[in-house]
């Protein structure tokens, strides 16, 4: 069983990305379906789950920003991130839950930053 993750990306504080996770090699449906993300020096921490019967849980930090949805019980899952904070820099990994098992994504990166910006030139 692979769960494979896409979307993520870079954008600016405010902005809005879309990641989505399919699992492959697997007839089976995931009890619970989720997404974790990791920054350097810190834990592992949970984002946001779903359950089979489409029941949503959120960690506190991303209620009203981010928005979890499944397609049906066995996947993908996807997760909308609104009003993205440079905080939420991180690598997202999708998780899956069964009776008696877990499974990892390898992750994809979410980078919120302002970039470097440019040099403007004002002459009279």
């Amino acid at each position: 069983v692979q769960l494979v993750e896409s979307g993520g990306g870079s954008v600016q504080p405010g902005g809005s990305l879309w990641v989505s996770c399919v699992a492959s090699g697997t007839t089976f449906s995931f009890t619970t379906m989720g997404w974790y993300r990791r920054t350097p020096g810190k834990e592992r921490e949970l984002v946001a789950t779903i359950d089979r019967d489409g029941r949503t849980g959120y960690a506190d930090f991303v209620k009203g920003r981010f928005t979890i949805s499944r397609e049906d019980a066995k996947n993908p899952i996807h997760m909308l991130m609104k009003n993205l904070e440079t905080e939420d820099t991180a690598s997202y990994y999708c998780n899956g839950f069964t009776s008696n098992s877990v499974y990892w994504g390898k992750g994809t990166q979410i980078t919120v930053y302002w970039g470097q910006g440019t040099q403007g030139t004002v002459s009279s």
